[in-house]
């Protein structure tokens, strides 16, 4: 007898750490951990910038003594993405580890609706909802970075925020629409520097049709504003910039325009000669750039705000060779920071004091890129990819050089800058 109940003690005992096993294990099916890493060499010329060739540091002294190309090894991208779903709720967290260090890409939470399941409310730091190519993931993008227009106003292509998805269900023929919408800190990952926010939207529509063909379409605003910090605020007019107003203290803590009208488009279709993807995107604004430069807004600005009219975009052809793991694209990208003055007419001196000359900001450059990529296994690609890069010039912004040495320590836009860039990046998923 004693001996019975000492058996039912330890098969209470089994159960209980059975048990205890199995919600462990339901727990850890919630849990999906992916990712990938991207290692990449890239020999770029001696005016690239930093937005197609993105391995810092860039010249060093005997490079730039001798205005020659150089190449750099590093990590483009070391992501590790955490996704925890449970029922309605979903929450992300992805870090992204490189030689710079360590930075946040995704940290957010979402809740579904419990009825049709295609309702949403995100909330963290997530992709801007704007267009197609920020959301577009960079382990299945076959050009070598995103466009130069979307890496200029928003930069990181994270923002910080709270946005609400919505769609018709599964069975509505209308859930082909999308809309979402939200406001955001407007400066990226880093921390929000004013009470207000910026609004960002999108309505898209996906349309599969006939022979396994997809057509893509979307619409997209962003309207919002940058602390001012300055009295002065500038304007274009007559080719120089010109003060809209008398300078005054009432500019400071006002906000200058920052909108952005956007239109995107993707087609995908399969034919005897394998896997078409083409996309497109073009969008146009107003921008307060910093005098001077068409830099990223990522920070507090100081200074004076200059407003400028910008327009630009990309269109990319992606097409797999036949039944080969090979895949040709070629993308084509632009960017005018100020569409209100062009070629010569760049940093022009003014005719009077009221008037204040453009820039280095001011020049439009033009991209032209083309590569293959080898799939080498599901989880392995290899990418040989090329950027053509031509600059806007104007004769009055000449080179500066070194009187004794006769080396160049300012460059110049009378000529063509070189910042043509070559990448051959290795990327594995997991």
């Amino acid at each position: 007898m004693l001996l019975a109940q000492d058996d039912l003690s330890e098969m209470e005992r089994l159960n209980a750490r059975v048990s205890a096993l199995e919600k462990t294990a339901e727990k850890l099916s919630k849990l999906k951990v992916t990712g990938f890493i991207q290692a990449q060499y890239q020999y770029a010329q001696w005016g690239a910038d930093g937005y197609n060739f993105r391995l810092q540091n860039r010249l060093n002294s005997v490079e730039s003594a001798n205005n020659q190309g150089y190449g750099r090894f590093g990590l483009r991208r070391g992501r590790i993405k955490f996704t925890y779903e449970d029922g309605l709720m979903q929450a992300v967290y992805q870090p992204n580890l490189t030689q710079s260090g360590i930075s946040i890409k995704d940290v957010y939470f979402a809740i579904k609706d419990p009825v049709f399941g295609t309702n949403q409310l995100k909330i963290g730091i997530f992709d801007r909802p704007f267009g197609h190519e920020i959301a577009y993931s960079s382990a299945t993008n076959e050009s070598n970075e995103r466009s130069r227009i979307i890496q200029t106003l928003f930069p990181d292509e994270s923002d910080m925020g709270f946005m609400v998805t919505l769609q018709p269900p599964k069975s509505s023929p209308l859930n082909i629409l999308k809309m979402e919408g939200g406001l955001f800190a407007g400066n990226g990952v880093s921390p929000q520097i004013s009470s207000r926010m910026d609004f960002i939207g999108r309505l898209s529509m996906t349309l599969p049709l006939e022979q396994g063909v997809v057509f893509g379409l979307g619409a997209s605003g962003y309207f919002g504003g940058v602390l001012q910090n300055d009295e002065s605020v500038y304007i274009m007019k007559d080719g120089f910039f010109q003060l809209r107003e008398a300078p005054t203290k009432d500019n400071i803590i006002q906000y200058a325009k920052r909108q952005y009208i956007g239109v995107d488009a993707q087609l995908r279709m399969t034919t005897s000669l394998g896997s078409t993807n083409i996309r497109a995107e073009y969008i146009t604004g107003e921008h307060p750039f910093p005098g001077g430069t068409n830099a990223k807004l990522t920070a507090l600005r100081t200074g004076p705000v200059y407003m400028r009219q910008l327009s630009g975009g990309y269109v990319v052809f992606e097409q797999n060779v036949g039944h080969t793991p090979f895949t040709f694209v070629a993308k084509y990208d632009w960017l005018d920071p100020n569409t209100e003055i062009a070629g010569n007419d760049i940093a022009k001196a003014p005719s009077n004091n009221a008037q204040v000359k453009t820039g280095s900001g001011d020049i439009a450059r033009w991209t032209t890129g083309f590569g293959l990529v080898w799939h080498i296994h599901p989880s392995t690609r290899l990418t040989a990819y090329y950027d053509i890069v031509k600059t806007e010039t104007t004769e009055n912004l000449k080179d500066v050089r070194n009187e004794s040495t006769g080396i160049i320590t300012v460059y110049g836009y009378e000529n063509r800058r070189k910042e043509n860039v070559f990448t051959l990046r290795l990327q594995y998923r997991f």
